[in-house]
């Protein structure tokens, strides 16, 4: 598949595609992550990153190597989404959820 991709020069294309829709599937999962456990959750961000850092220096392929940069990397700023949507909940712009009672 990805050398047919590379064949018609849409490898491009579909890294860029793909970027945009994983960054873009990390908001929403920002948004339940701190809604149901808070910022204690951030860890399993960071394994995440850090298997997708694996991941990428382990995969030959350009495309899946680059794509699982980018799923790293984006776990990596969720990390730091998870605190700034806290800050973002405390100010009332998110809902805060009533059955949580502490972050950790």
């Amino acid at each position: 598949m990805t050398d047919w991709l590379t064949m018609h020069h849409l490898s491009g294309l579909v890294i860029g595609i793909m970027t945009f829709l994983i960054i873009g599937l990390f908001h929403p999962v920002v948004v339940k992550a701190e809604y149901y456990w808070g910022t204690r959750c951030w860890w399993i961000f960071l394994l995440l990153g850090l298997g997708g850092v694996a991941l990428s220096l382990w995969v030959d392929s350009v495309i899946w190597s680059t794509l699982s940069g980018v799923f790293a990397f984006s776990s990596f700023w969720t990390i730091k989404e998870l605190f700034e949507q806290e800050e973002r909940v405390k100010k009332g712009w998110f809902p805060r959820n009533p059955k949580r009672k502490a972050n950790f």
